[in-house]
């Protein structure tokens, strides 16, 4: 940042100062011009034709250095046929005179005529007077004379390149002085926008030593936002570990008790070892399916990418059902575009359960619609059954619970939907069905856009 931001300065103030100082050589140099332009107009001014049709100057210039030979200020007045007439500060020179031209505007113009083009053989010849000259000149005939006279004026560079010398001097040193101040400020004002990031980092530190489980100090408005959204990613953090581990105790616990009876019949030499053995075995890999299910939803829950589409979905529970029950009727209805936001294959275990559950328990004839209700997916699956009294719709929900013991079954299924839903933040309900008179079992999922 700090790189990029100094370049980017150095580029800006050289192109400013380059642009100033062009904008103010030109008006040092038309000031200068100006000069030039305003004492030719008063050379031309006092300008007559003497008795023999040379021109004479009917009053001197006010300016001094007109009068002292090399001064660097001088007039010069030619015509064809005449001896120049000129300023005593020329002395023994004369301007040099180009092409006539018809035109009178005028025109200025830069001058080395006075300055030594060879090496003088002495190296110790004196060369201050050798000058660069910047001369304004006319072309205009004067009253009563046919002659074209040229009028100039020159002055020495000296001066106005003194000032032009000094200005790009003062120009340089400013934009340095004013380009190392913006820097300095650049990289003070990187240093402490960045600082609060350091602060951040810092309190990282702090919660992976386990000093502190959030951060807490005041952060600016600009990265306010990232601070809560670290903080609520470590306590979503914290939370599945806690579930993690609240899981591995369930297990643990769920666990224990068959290992001891298998433990206890096999220190006792019971002879009904092996079929006691296969019993708890089979409660053993319940629990152990319940749980897993359960760690492999909610190890997919932190994806935002979760999206299934929910007809096919309910396509594909439908023919397989149908297949595990021939008897059994099964109708499916509603909006064929939905999306949850729920993973496919949890939605399909979901839906497999509660199918299953319909045609196991219900009388014949199973009725599946979809639809959304206020950004949920909404999938009704009633049966024609006996259905469930309402004092028992919510202890049916526990693991191990079953209400109809003269069927094969687990007493697992409704744990797992309830448990896998509620991941997804979604619900699941049990009410009783106006249409066919059994269970409506009611499952509301976050929709996906």
């Amino acid at each position: 940042m700090l790189l990029i931001a100094s370049a980017w300065i150095m580029v800006l103030l050289l192109g400013g100062g380059v642009a100033l100082d062009r904008v103010l050589t030109g008006a040092i140099t038309r000031n200068f011009d100006e000069q030039l332009d305003y004492l030719l107009n008063a050379m031309i001014v006092s300008a007559e034709i003497g008795p023999n049709g040379e021109v004479l100057n009917s009053r001197q210039l006010a300016d001094q250095r007109f009068l002292e030979p090399g001064s660097g200020a001088y007039w010069q007045i030619s015509g064809k046929g005449f001896e120049p007439y000129k300023s005593m500060s020329l002395w023994d020179r004369r301007l040099r005179v180009g092409p006539r031209t018809d035109s009178q505007d005028l025109y200025i113009y830069d001058s080395d005529e006075f300055v030594e083009k060879t090496p003088r053989a002495d190296q110790y010849a004196d060369t201050s007077g050798d000058q660069m000259l910047r001369i304004a000149e006319r072309d205009l005939t004067l009253p009563g004379s046919p002659v074209l006279w040229r009028f100039q004026v020159a002055q020495a560079r000296d001066t106005l390149d003194a000032q032009i010398t000094a200005l790009r001097r003062t120009l340089v040193r400013s934009f340095l002085l004013l380009g190392l101040g913006l820097i300095v400020m650049v990289g003070l004002q990187t240093w402490y926008g960045l600082l609060p990031l350091r602060k951040v980092r810092s309190e990282i530190a702090r919660l992976r030593a386990g000093k502190s489980k959030r951060i807490e100090d005041r952060m600016p408005a600009e990265i306010a936002p990232m601070v809560e959204e670290l903080n609520a990613l470590v306590e979503h953090n914290d939370r599945q570990a806690e579930e993690a581990r609240r899981h591995a105790g369930n297990l643990a616990h769920a666990l224990k008790t068959p290992l001891s009876v298998i433990m206890n019949a096999a220190a006792a030499g019971q002879d009904d070892l092996a079929p006691t053995v296969i019993r708890e075995a089979r409660t053993m890999r319940r629990q152990i399916d319940h749980h897993l299910a359960r760690a492999r939803a909610v190890g997919r829950r932190g994806s935002a990418h979760s999206r299934a589409p929910v007809w096919p979905s309910i396509e594909a529970v439908e023919r397989a059902v149908a297949r595990l029950y021939p008897n059994v009727r099964i109708d499916i209805d509603g909006e064929k575009t939905l999306i949850a936001h729920i993973e496919r294959q949890d939605l399909d275990e979901i839906l497999g359960n509660l199918v299953e559950n319909a045609a196991k328990y219900g009388g014949g004839s199973v009725f599946i619609t979809a639809g959304v209700d206020a950004g949920f997916v909404e999938i009704m699956i009633e049966d024609d059954g006996r259905g469930i009294p309402e004092a028992d719709r919510i202890r049916i929900f526990d693991r191990g619970v079953r209400l109809d013991t003269g069927k094969p079954g687990t007493g697992l299924g409704l744990a797992i939907v309830r448990d896998v839903a509620e991941i997804y933040d979604g619900t699941v309900s049990l009410e009783e069905s106006e249409d066919l008179g059994g269970l409506l079992v009611r499952l509301r999922l976050p929709a996906a856009g």
